[in-house]
């Protein structure tokens, strides 16, 4: 199949798709840990040491932390050692609703010296080793019966097919960039590991998986010593605690329930664990008419610098934008009112945005939107 071809499929396939939207009006902060490999698919297999049992051990203790949070549910791609395809995975987690998808995973190279740990996320790259990573993890297909026609004639031999699956794939990447770098800051600060950092590259498995989503490669399970901490399970209870630790900061910046609003208070004996009070909205709403909180509407990153006009969005005015020097963000809308960002917010999403979120800001430093509330 042509390039030109697969690109139209690809595109048409997100099309079609683009009314699916990740879960940003669950009661609970739905989060779908993902255990590479599985079952007749071992992943790298280096010294006695195996990529899928060690994803499938590392996931099941990160599940089991995340479940003592009462407002966070766990959804699993497996719990026990059986091969999923590519496909299903990206289908249950849409199926889900999901707020985020977590994929778990052990790198491998010819070189036994290579070590540290990154975080995927979907994107184009040219970098010869993200593209060997993404081929290595792309391989598993191959098992799959008909996989040239589920997978819209990718190639896994072929770096094209990677590269171009991922062009128009943006959408929730400024979302799933945050929660990359705090896996790799725990990982780096927290347990002193080499961190090799945020990556982008074009992973089958996250291409039609509509939420933020990453892909984690713990280390390196063909150098001697670090394959060796991986298989461990004090090294596997190390790295679930920093993952689950990760994705809770993450809920914490960025989750705000669909059915229900919480406000931070300070009333002795009617907080939570987290020292938040649940209330209704009136009074949420109330509560965030704040001086110096500027609450604006996030509706897309992108590496491509666009004028602040109308009709390059689809028709929103009011159009701001932050460039950190690697990603452009665009926002829309300017309030100290949550009640009206959330109004802004539909704003955005009847117009096409389906994964804007809010953000908060004061004194132009952002901040969580709890935060915000406080």
């Amino acid at each position: 199949m042509k390039m030109t071809n697969f690109f139209k499929i690809t595109l048409l396939a997100l099309l079609l798709n683009a009314g699916v939207s990740h879960g940003q009006n669950n009661a609970k902060f739905r989060v779908v840990l993902d255990a590479g490999h599985g079952g007749n698919d071992f992943g790298a297999t280096y010294h006695g040491y195996v990529e899928k049992n060690n994803a499938l051990n590392v996931v099941l203790k990160v599940g089991r932390i995340l479940e003592n949070d009462p407002g966070t549910q766990v959804i699993y791609t497996r719990k026990t050692d059986v091969f999923i395809p590519l496909d299903e995975r990206a289908d249950i987690a849409n199926k889900s609703k999901a707020d985020i998808f977590v994929s778990i995973h052990c790198n491998a190279n010819k070189n036994q010296a290579a070590s540290g740990t990154e975080t995927y996320v979907m994107g184009v790259t040219r970098n010869a080793s993200n593209l060997e990573v993404a081929k290595k993890e792309n391989e598993v297909v191959t098992l799959e019966k008909d996989y040239k026609i589920k997978y819209d004639g990718y190639d896994p031999n072929s770096p094209e097919s990677v590269i171009g699956m991922t062009v128009i794939q943006e959408e929730y990447l400024d979302q799933s960039i945050e929660l990359a770098a705090g896996i790799q800051e725990g990982f780096e600060d927290g347990l002193g590991r080499k961190s090799r950092g945020v990556k982008q590259a074009g992973f089958l498995v996250l291409r039609k998986i509509y939420m933020p989503r990453v892909l984690v490669e713990m280390g390196f399970v063909s150098n001697k010593e670090e394959g060796a901490y991986l298989s461990s399970d004090a090294g596997q209870e190390q790295l679930a605690e920093m993952i689950a630790k990760a994705i809770l900061d993450y809920k914490k910046e960025y989750f705000v329930p669909g059915t229900e609003e919480y406000v931070p208070v300070e009333r002795p004996n009617t907080q939570d664990r987290e020292g938040i009070q649940k209330v209704d909205s009136p009074k949420v709403q109330d509560a965030n008419a704040t001086k110096g909180v500027v609450f604006k509407i996030q509706i897309s990153a992108s590496a491509k610098k666009m004028d602040l006009i109308p009709s390059n969005f689809s028709g929103l005015n009011s159009i701001s934008m932050e460039d950190d020097g690697k990603i452009i963000k665009y926002f829309y809308g300017n309030t100290n009112k949550y009640a009206e960002a959330k109004k802004l917010l539909d704003d955005a999403k009847e117009k096409g945005y389906t994964s804007a979120f809010i953000v908060a800001y004061k004194n132009g430093q952002k901040l969580s939107i709890q935060e915000a509330l406080r």
